[in-house]
């Protein structure tokens, strides 16, 4: 069940890290666009501003899940260095807790937040609606919930090979 369970959060961990790569990269690509339309043709084009927000979104919200599993998120350890063994082990515990009480109200509120906007249509562009365009917050507070309750049963996972793929 143990292997099973770090055997899919693996994938996950890949999938999560791929698709926030993606978004990244398409809206580095995408924001050249819109300012070259705008400034130089002059004929503003509507859709990269959406598109590029969307991005920003997903790979804000994926990859900080990945970066939680990979522990190369931003932790301040001045006062948990000072601390005894017990001490640390307390404040891990502490931090895991407060980690997985914030990401499940994030993770409820922003359902509530799309489907109360799963309706409304994006003027700018009308493919997605409001709803939808918000969807890579609640998928990413669940990401990273699974995560934190990998990392509160087995462990932390940074010296798993898939994780450390790509590592100095």
């Amino acid at each position: 069940m143990a292997q099973s369970y770090l055997s899919s959060m693996d994938v996950l961990y890949r999938i999560a890290m791929w698709v926030s790569g993606l978004a990244l990269l398409i809206m580095t690509l995408i924001i050249p666009v819109g300012i070259f339309a705008r400034y130089v043709l002059n004929a503003a084009l509507s859709w990269p501003e959406p598109i590029s927000i969307i991005c920003m979104v997903t790979f804000t919200f994926v990859g900080a899940a990945v970066s939680y599993r990979s522990n190369s998120h931003i932790a301040v350890s001045m006062l948990t260095d000072r601390l005894s063994e017990s001490g640390k082990k307390v404040c891990i515990h502490l931090s895991n807790l407060l980690m997985l009480l914030i990401s499940l109200f994030i993770l409820y509120y922003s359902t509530v937040l799309c489907m109360e906007l799963w309706e409304q249509p994006v003027a700018e562009f009308p493919l997605l609606t409001a709803g939808e365009s918000y969807l890579p917050l609640p998928i990413g507070s669940l990401i990273t919930v699974l995560f934190i309750i990998e990392k509160m049963f087995f462990g932390p996972q940074d010296k798993r090979p898939v994780v450390m793929l790509g590592s100095a």
